[in-house]
């Protein structure tokens, strides 16, 4: 197998930051537990240094990669994985046209500039992805696994939380990438909870929790006032409290609250 590490050059634009060190590639590909799906999809695979070793594993490995020069090169040198290489935008692509409603979970060294957006569509996908773990920058990693009461704790860490356990695994310098990146890195893990479905209505949980972090510094009494709660409502002490300081369960309640009092 040719190994020219320098055949595709990381692209600003794009995000790219190729890790080039094998022990942290085999350390990542190592989060997954293998449990509930039989298919794994990598996010931006680049020169391939994590996917050799998810071909390693008894999992059927796929790539998603928007880089032309870098879907040539994996073409090349893993000709094993030919037909599962989508040359697509992560973002925009139906994944079921692959994946067809089965579960699989998802891997990668993500692109800085969109891993935020990576999380929420696997948000709403979470019905076919019992888990996702990788890179992302330190402090996006630590945000989404912050809990209650952190300074980071915010709009990515509820609603993530409200359907994974989040685990903050290890930290990554930025000696191991070409080019290395400003920041440190930070990887991830992410199990979908047993019972995953919300006891409230959806689109209300995340219309409270971002109107709620918007305002963070303000009670939930003032930054919720958009909803016209009734004063009988807003007597409860859940809204003398401030966003950051309720938990995912909490968040819920506040929910059906809001919800019954708009019936």
């Amino acid at each position: 197998m040719a190994h020219h590490r320098d055949q595709v050059k990381a692209k600003k634009h794009l995000g790219q930051h190729f890790l080039k060190d094998e022990n942290i590639a085999k350390k990542i590909g190592d989060t997954l537990t293998l449990n509930g799906y039989k298919k794994v999809l990598e996010i931006g695979p680049g020169m391939g240094v994590l996917t050799k070793y998810l071909l390693q594993k008894k999992v059927e490995t796929y790539v998603i990669e928007i880089d032309t020069e870098s879907v040539e090169y994996l073409q090349a040198n893993y000709l094993n994985l030919a037909p599962r290489i989508l040359e697509k935008d992560f973002l925009k692509y139906n994944l079921n046209e692959v994946f067809n409603d089965e579960p699989f979970a998802i891997t990668g060294n993500f692109p800085y500039n969109i891993s935020s957006q990576i999380v929420f569509k696997t948000l709403e996908m979470r019905n076919q992805i019992p888990e996702f773990t990788g890179m992302f920058q330190k402090e996006v990693a630590q945000r989404i696994c912050s809990k209650e009461g952190s300074k980071v704790y915010g709009i990515m860490s509820v609603l993530t939380q409200a359907f994974y356990d989040a685990e903050y695994l290890f930290t990554v310098p930025p000696s191991v990438f070409n080019p290395p990146p400003k920041v440190d890195s930070g990887v991830l893990r992410l199990i979908r909870k047993e019972n995953f479905t919300l006891p409230c209505d959806e689109k209300l949980f995340f219309k409270v929790i971002k109107q709620g972090f918007q305002q963070r510094r303000k009670t939930l009494r003032n930054s919720l006032k958009t909803f016209n709660l009734s004063d009988n409502l807003k007597a409860n002490s859940i809204f003398g409290q401030r966003p950051e300081q309720l938990n995912v369960q909490e968040f819920i309640e506040l929910t059906q609250l809001i919800e019954n009092d708009n019936n």
